[in-house]
């Protein structure tokens, strides 16, 4: 895998790295400006040399990781016999300027159920830079022309049509929000009894009413489910401050309380690809 599908494939996954680039080289280097490669803390893609060079990028990479740091920054090198090494000596006489880039860790939202809600929530939605998974067991909600709304979305859609929907919660990346509001509730609490027994997801939101909750409250303890597992899902979703039943309300509640928590996700103590309740900062879910 090079750099380019390397960085594609830890975007999708939800997993924290590290871009590294040469940007200057003067006199002799093992890599020409231009040169890439990416870094995790258990891999590496592509290369910039190999040697000192490269080991004290990928050290130092790693490093960016651990402390969670999102700010670029530059590393200089002197490729000759009498430059300190910590990695075996290089002495090709050259100089080179690296630049050290944290990939950011985006968010991802699964919405299951493209209905009315779920189509006005997904159009807000792909204006964010986010992994937005659709997910729907009724075919024609899912069409392209249907979903040609969202063409010029700046998110990564994918759409999932799926005759059993609770397959497609063991696809999504770790710490994926998960949004519960199918045409069917015998549907919806097959999710939400899925959705508790996975342990990768993020917040589990379900939209409905007390009395909704109360019935699903009755089936998923008969599941097994506790109180604890039941206080993982939240419902009613959405800001309790903006009212309104129409779907294209009810989508910009639940999209505000989602921005809300994205950027408690993005704050720069919270380790990458963990999931914060946005009242208390603490893993958890989305709460109303």
């Amino acid at each position: 895998m090079n750099w380019v599908r390397a960085v594609e494939a830890l975007r999708e996954q939800r997993r924290p790295g590290v871009l590294v680039t040469v940007t200057t080289v003067r006199g002799h280097a093992p890599r020409d400006a231009g040169a890439k490669m990416v870094v995790t803390a258990d891999a590496e893609w592509d290369t910039i040399g190999g040697g000192n060079l490269e080991a004290t990028a990928v050290a130092r990479a790693r490093e960016l990781l651990t402390t969670g740091a999102t700010a670029p920054e530059t590393l200089a090198m002197s490729l000759s016999d009498k430059a300190p090494s910590e990695h075996g000596q290089q002495c090709c006489g050259g100089e080179v300027t690296l630049l050290l880039e944290p990939l950011p860790v985006v968010p991802a939202v699964a919405i299951f159920g493209v209905g009315h809600v779920g189509l006005e929530l997904a159009r807000i939605l792909a204006r964010h830079d986010v992994e937005l998974h659709l997910v729907d067991s009724r075919a024609e909600h899912v069409e392209p022309a249907r979903l040609r709304c969202l063409s010029d979305a700046v998110a990564r859609v994918h759409v999932h049509h799926s005759p059993v929907p609770e397959v497609v919660l063991g696809q999504v990346p770790p710490g994926t929000h998960v949004l519960v509001m199918t045409h069917d509730h015998a549907e919806d609490a097959a999710l939400c009894d899925m959705a508790l027994r996975c342990t990768h997801l993020g917040s589990i939101g379900l939209i409905g009413s007390s009395a909704k909750w109360r019935r699903f409250e009755v089936l998923l303890r008969r599941e097994g489910h506790d109180a604890a597992a039941l206080a993982r899902i939240t419902t009613p979703i959405g800001l309790p401050d903006i009212a309104g039943k129409d779907p294209a309300t009810i989508a910009v509640s639940v999209a505000a309380r989602l921005v809300q928590v994205f950027r408690t996700e993005a704050a720069p103590a919270r380790p990458a690809g963990t999931t914060a309740d946005a009242t208390t900062g603490a893993a958890g879910e989305v709460r109303a």
